[in-house]
């Protein structure tokens, strides 16, 4: 007798193979047997469900995430099983909690607080420090049970701030301290990470605008942990690239290692809007040569709500480092006012076009919700709109505005992604890893956690621009293969049983809501399933068309420690 049985449904496999009709059985947390319409029938099962033509898919892996905090408060990582994701990469951009001796832990708290845009109050009330080594945090993780599935990245600014301490974001290493970083690589393989992360992005400061540790190391120093994690035999090389790493310097990587290097972020700017498609090419080039580069990107526009006590989407500007050095908002509201500093910031923006996170799109930055009455009226304008009107330049309005009101006022930004033909282009091509979600991060800013179910529903469904196996496969079969992941992200015999069973009519992401429901109340965006009627990990109902649906004290998911070459 089958654990559970799916009847009559339009099973994608995950190879992007059109689909079949048919009934799929379980036992013991795997996919037990297949069956299709016209031939034998699947026998008795403890539990059926009835799909009625409806479309099961393996689950959605979820390839970059941020979840290495919220995992250790919250196993079940909410929202993303509820979106459909059964196995989550935690440890991105090497902005991990592992290893960490205790008397970084505050420092780790307060750069996460900065380069992932997350609650300081939460991380401080809710962290779970019972590890300090890279092995000891998936023991920890193994023994506590999670709800999705996890694999996790050696990341390299927790390594260098382990061997180096505070002096991780002042300077280059020496050889014995990169020896030693070697050898915390080499014990993170060997204990299971998916592979090693590390960023060079100058978007990416961490407290007080200090670049994060990642970005002081020198060619000597990633060229050494590269190679580490590759003398494993596996393993995954993911970077978010900076001006730096070049995609033929990042060929090189991939022929010294010998393993995928994975390169974040490709998004599309209407500011630079060739920059993309240069670099897509460069890194097909180099896969035409036998490397395997891989561009990750994004399905999502990239928007962000933020009030000026924290503005993430300036931060990657040297003239906004005042601004992120200063303590409290009095001292916030100081450098706001002063006129020589806004004079720096706005002849950078002139001067950097589309090199920046913020590249002066005036008219796609919104206020979305005032924070005095009188000004409501305003709430749903663009900032070009109401500067023009105000007789001011646009940088002098917003930051008038806030100050006017204590710095309370949110804002929205719509950044990058956001010209659809463009980034079809992008996403048609086959080799791209349909990823980017951050989830876990930036959690005021923006939720972009169903992103697999806005690539079914808008980019598949409503826009052709993929057809629905091919999406089903870039959420589930490319990405299992990509990280060696073992059983998983089809649909076959013998397979872990993550699944998902939706309506291809109305599959999308629900609209975002606030929640203030993070340790010590802190608030985050999260946002519902539409037209998701059911997600298994391991066998186990995760979901249902209402969310979730388990008892919480179930954890289903396994930390992977094992992957194919």
């Amino acid at each position: 007798m089958f654990d559970l049985v799916i009847k009559d449904a339009e099973i994608f496999d995950g190879t992007g193979s059109a689909p079949v009709r048919g009934d799929l059985g379980v036992t013991a947390g795997k996919i037990a047997a297949i069956a299709q319409h016209g031939g034998s029938k699947l026998g008795a099962a403890k539990e059926t469900v009835k799909a009625d033509g409806l479309a099961l898919a393996p689950g959605i892996i979820d390839g970059h995430t941020h979840y290495d905090a919220q995992i250790t408060w919250d196993p079940f990582v909410d929202p993303s099983p509820a979106l459909g994701v059964t196995t989550a990469i935690l440890g991105n951009c090497g902005f991990t909690i592992a290893p960490c001796r205790p008397q970084d832990r505050d420092l780790t708290m307060r750069h996460l607080t900065h380069v992932e845009g997350m609650s300081l109050d939460a991380l401080r009330a809710g962290i779970r420090w019972e590890f300090e080594s890279f092995p000891q945090y998936l023991d920890m993780l193994t023994r506590l049970g999670v709800g999705p599935n996890v694999a996790c990245f050696s990341g390299h600014s927790s390594v260098r701030t382990w061997v180096m301490g505070e002096e991780a974001t002042e300077r280059t290493a020496t050889d014995d301290e990169i020896a030693k970083m070697v050898t915390l690589v080499r014990e993170g393989m060997a204990a299971g990470a998916v592979g090693f992360a590390t960023s060079t992005a100058e978007a990416h400061n961490g407290e007080g605008g200090t670049p994060m540790p990642s970005r002081l190391a020198d060619d000597r120093e990633l060229r050494a942990l590269v190679r580490a994690m590759g003398d494993s035999g596996r393993g995954v090389y993911m970077l978010t690239k900076g001006s730096k790493t070049s995609i033929p310097y990042l060929e090189e990587l991939a022929i010294e290692a010998r393993r995928p290097v994975v390169i974040a972020a490709l998004f599309h700017s209407n500011t630079n809007p060739t920059a993309a498609f240069t670099t897509l090419d460069q890194v097909n080039a180099a896969r035409s040569r036998g490397h395997q580069l891989v561009a990750q990107t994004s399905c999502c526009p990239l928007s962000m709500d933020f009030t000026f006590k924290s503005p993430y989407l300036f931060e990657s500007m040297e003239s906004w480092k005042p601004a992120m050095a200063a303590h409290g908002d009095e001292a916030l509201k100081k450098v706001y006012r002063d006129p020589s500093w806004r004079t720096a910031v706005r002849r950078e923006i002139e001067a950097a076009r589309g090199r920046l996170v913020f590249n002066g799109e005036w008219d796609k930055l919104f206020i979305v919700e005032a924070a005095k009455p009188e000004n409501r009226k305003l709430e749903g304008a663009t900032l070009a709109q109401l500067a023009t009107a105000a007789g001011q330049e646009p940088l002098d309005f917003i930051l008038d505005f806030a100050l006017s009101e204590n710095l309370d006022t949110q804002f929205v930004a719509q950044l990058l992604h956001n010209d659809e033909k463009a980034v079809g282009r992008i996403l048609a091509d086959p080799n791209t890893h349909i990823s980017l979600s951050d989830a876990g991060a930036h959690l005021t800013f923006f939720c972009d956690a169903g992103f697999g179910l806005h690539l079914m529903g808008h980019w598949s469904r409503d826009l052709g621009v993929l057809d629905l196996p091919q999406a089903v496969h870039r959420l589930t079969g490319q990405p299992a293969k990509l990280f060696g992941l073992n059983g998983r992200g089809l649909l076959r015999e013998g397979y872990a049983a993550d699944l998902m069973l939706f309506d291809p009519k109305t599959v999308a992401r629900g609209p975002k809501r606030r929640a203030h429901d993070l340790p010590s109340g802190a608030a985050r965006l999260t946002t519902s399933a539409v037209g998701l009627h059911g997600v298994w990990i391991n066998g186990t109902k995760t979901a249902d068309e209402k969310g979730f649906c388990i008892d919480r004290t179930a954890r289903p998911g396994e930390v992977l420690r094992s992957f194919s070459a």
